[in-house]
């Protein structure tokens, strides 16, 4: 419930109020390098926006049947969400990237396999299996890996990007409000990891270190096929330290659901670290 406090307070936002009119000016500007890579980024969230929008019914439906109607009350603000950042990506492209075709050259062989056929298949197996183990794999396949490792080093890169170059405000604030959205969807993941670890122990925990372990290496084959489409990479990036910012979350995350096997969490308190101020 403080989670769906904070979505009623700090959620609501409409893409559609962002001021995109500086942006097209410095869409304009950039070199050609410049614009496709970013270009392959915000490809990357869109098809990632879209499928966990898509594919997040199921969870929604297994945590219903249960009955924890506190839990379906904050899912319902985060579905919402997800639809706003479809819409934030997909308004960027069409008024400032003017780009309108089939982006999905820029998915490479690892964000297929984690995008196309992870995330869809870990959710989608919760209509037909509601188990623990079922659960918490489809809350590390969505909340922990695509949306803790993978989205939340991407939108560094892109928020870095802009930040660094004084570049396309619009967007920056659009980016901004939609971490803070994040920050509440993965601490809804911690949570309800750290519910099922407390009430069927060893098995689930199992379960996710398979699950994170099987899936860390595609989150980073999604950052290294983002660098070796450039040489030079625009803007200065360098690969190192991405990669080292995806594994620092991976191992985060994955630290503090260790320290729950064995003693019961405190379920009325929010990961504080994990949510935005």
């Amino acid at each position: 419930m403080r989670l769906f406090e904070k979505a009623k307070r700090h959620g609501v936002w409409n893409p559609s109020d962002l001021d995109f009119e500086r942006d097209r000016l410095d869409w304009a500007g950039l070199a050609a390098d410049e614009r496709d890579v970013l270009l392959r980024l915000t490809a990357l969230f869109q098809g990632g926006e879209e499928s966990v929008a898509l594919d997040l019914l199921p969870l929604i439906e297994a945590v219903a049947a249960e009955g924890r109607l506190e839990e379906e009350l904050f899912l319902a603000s985060f579905l919402f969400e997800e639809a706003k950042h479809v819409d934030l990506f997909r308004r960027f492209l069409d008024e400032v990237a003017g780009e309108r075709g089939d982006l999905s050259r820029y998915h490479g062989p690892s964000y297929r396999a984690l995008i196309y056929q992870e995330l869809p298949a870990a959710l989608g197996r919760l209509r037909g299996d509601r188990s623990p183990t079922a659960q918490a794999e489809a809350s590390v396949t969505y909340n922990m890996v695509v949306e803790g490792v993978l989205a939340e080093t991407g939108y560094r890169a892109y928020f870095d990007i802009l930040e660094r170059r004084s570049l396309m405000p619009g967007m920056r604030q659009g980016v901004a409000l939609l971490e803070r959205d994040e920050s509440r969807h993965i601490a809804y993941g911690v949570h309800l990891l750290e519910r099922l670890i407390a009430a069927h122990g060893d098995p689930v925990w199992r379960a996710i270190q398979t699950r994170f372990e099987a899936l860390l290496p595609l989150a980073l084959g999604v950052v290294g096929e983002i660098f070796a489409a450039y040489d030079p990479m625009p803007f200065g990036l360098v690969p190192d330290d991405f990669l080292a910012h995806a594994v620092a979350q991976f191992e985060r995350r994955l630290a503090r659901l260790e320290r729950v096997l064995g003693r019961a969490p405190d379920l009325g308190a929010t990961p504080v670290d994990l949510e935005e101020e």
